[in-house]
């Protein structure tokens, strides 16, 4: 186990190799945290992310976690790196299209299992083991969801993707009231399109002006935007958030 400062709180970031995540890693980071940075396949852009964090006493781990074992596996090994848990940022997740018109049965099944795999069932499994050291810790803790707004909105070449997403929202609220006699609160945030790398080819393509002009503002969000969200719902002062679900896109999709 690592020395660590007697300040700063230990921090989980899953999917945090580049785009969102990366930038979840480095506001935690600056704020003074100690951040263990996960990835599934991309070590070298996962290794850029880590040796670009503020501080020190941050930990770089690699785990499949739509595997149940390797996502237990996961959470014990940051615990074990940073001396602890105090918060979790589900980032990670998988999407890819699949519009049910032309998609053949056998790729549309396979999307299926590997969205429900990691956006959902990973979710879930880290939540879990993460909220078991929060408790035997006995200093309560913060678990966060990356949601979508698509959870809201519909996502017709992405329907997986949208229903595991809206499943992560209402796993946080059921979460939040099921944790929240032991300190823990959960939150999740519903992003709408952010600048990163995985929807690049789609904001320079044709279909990216389109994209803008969702929002009255006529751009998609920062990453780091979406991070200072994140930052705040971690925070001690957030404990009432528990259970939101924090829209963030630029009034692109207004729920009534």
């Amino acid at each position: 186990m690592h020395d660590l400062p007697s300040t700063g709180r230990r921090v989980l970031v899953s999917g945090a190799s580049r785009g969102l995540g990366r930038a979840l890693a480095q506001e935690f980071a600056a704020n003074g945290d100690q951040v263990a940075v996960h990835y599934a396949a991309r070590r070298a852009e996962a290794e850029e992310t880590f040796k670009s964090l503020a501080g020190e006493g941050h930990t770089l781990l690699s785990a499949d976690i739509s595997d149940p074992g390797q996502a237990a596996g996961l959470v014990a090994e940051a615990a074990w790196e940073l001396g602890g848990i105090d918060v979790l940022v589900n980032n990670a997740a998988v999407s890819s299209p699949h519009p049910p018109a032309t998609t053949p049965y056998e790729e549309w099944t396979a999307a299926w299992r590997r969205h429900t795999g990691v956006n959902l069932l990973g979710t879930a499994h880290l939540s879990h083991q993460a909220a078991q050291h929060m408790i035997e810790q006995g200093a309560g803790g913060r678990i966060v969801n990356i949601g979508s707004r698509g959870a809201f909105r519909g996502e017709p070449d992405h329907p997986a993707y949208g229903a595991t997403k809206a499943a992560v929202h209402a796993l946080g609220q059921s979460l939040a009231v099921a944790l929240a006699p032991h300190g823990i609160a959960v939150a999740s945030v519903a992003p709408g399109f952010i600048e990163t790398e995985r929807v690049a080819h789609r904001l320079g393509g044709a279909e990216g002006s389109a994209i803008r002009t969702q929002s009255p503002f006529g751009r998609v969000a920062e990453p780091e935007e979406i991070a200072a969200a994140v930052l705040w719902l971690a925070s001690p002062q957030a404990q009432w958030a528990s259970g939101t679900v924090l829209d963030l896109n630029g009034a692109s999709y207004l729920r009534t």
